[in-house]
């Protein structure tokens, strides 16, 4: 089977399955209805089948979602290691300016 011919599954953290989908460049393409929504607080396990293989991902995150001609395309990626870091530092931060009544 052909790239253009393969059927991807998606399941995020929560075991909702996003079925049926096509790959087109870095965009998946779904016939039907995805919104928003589905992706929030829920890219932190993602499992991406192609039918013969799965991949796992952690911590995703949705670059875009549009609607184009009857259907849904969107766009995954993984968040850089460096990026993931730099919120748990600011995370940090935030909390200890929190703790100790600092504004910052």
């Amino acid at each position: 089977m052909n790239e253009l011919e393969k059927v991807y599954s998606i399941t995020l953290a929560d075991g909702t399955i996003l079925d049926d989908l096509k790959l087109n460049g870095n965009n998946y393409v779904s016939q039907k209805e995805i919104k928003e929504e589905a992706f929030q607080d829920n890219l932190y396990s993602v499992t991406i089948s192609d039918g013969e293989k799965e991949e796992i991902h952690t911590n995703m995150e949705l670059v875009q979602l549009m609607e184009y001609e009857g259907a849904y395309w969107f766009i995954l990626r993984d968040i850089p290691p460096e990026t993931l870091d730099r919120m748990q530092l600011q995370a940090d931060i935030a909390y200890l300016a929190m703790m100790t009544g600092v504004k910052l």
